[in-house]
């Protein structure tokens, strides 16, 4: 599995979900409604750069704070494809892959890309390319890689259901 996108990065450590999407906006259950509020309280001009097929690069404890679904969420909703960080908050992780986002830490990655650099990752290898340059990232568990071929826990519950 191959993904591509162009580059959109937040040059910032510890970049809470509360300010990536505010509380106020919680309550918003469709996604497509949700993206329109991401980045709401960090930058909402980083909205105007995600380009359809985007990589948002980040820094340090990317996605700390409260667990909120509403982010990966709203990130898929807004064209983001993948994330990639030089670390992340283990819960906001976790969340991505379970709802399909990938979320790559790769600190050498972030270090050489900038805002619309180029980005391919080879999912199951963990490779990840920007700009022609290659650096490896830890090659996530075939399971994980199942889920955000299939959307998501959810999307790869009703398949396996409908099987069997």
């Amino acid at each position: 599995m191959t993904l591509e996108g162009t580059a959109v990065v937040i040059d910032q450590d510890d970049v809470d979900t509360d300010v990536m999407y505010p509380g106020q906006f919680i309550g918003i259950l469709d996604d497509d409604e949700m993206a329109k509020h991401l980045f709401e309280g960090l930058d909402p001009s980083l909205r105007d750069q995600l380009v359809g097929d985007t990589v948002l690069v980040a820094g340090a404890n990317f996605g700390t704070g409260s667990s909120r679904e509403n982010v990966p969420a709203a990130m898929r909703a807004a064209g983001i494809r993948c994330v990639i960080a030089r670390s992340f908050a283990r819960i906001f992780q976790r969340n991505c892959i379970n709802l399909g986002l990938l979320a790559i830490p790769c600190a050498e990655a972030v270090g050489a890309a900038r805002p619309g650099s180029q980005v391919r990752i080879e999912v199951e290898s963990g490779t990840v390319e920007v700009d022609g340059q290659t650096f490896q990232a830890a090659a996530l568990p075939p399971f994980m890689v199942e889920l955000v071929r299939q959307g998501g826990l959810a999307p790869w519950i009703r398949s396996r259901s409908a099987t069997g």
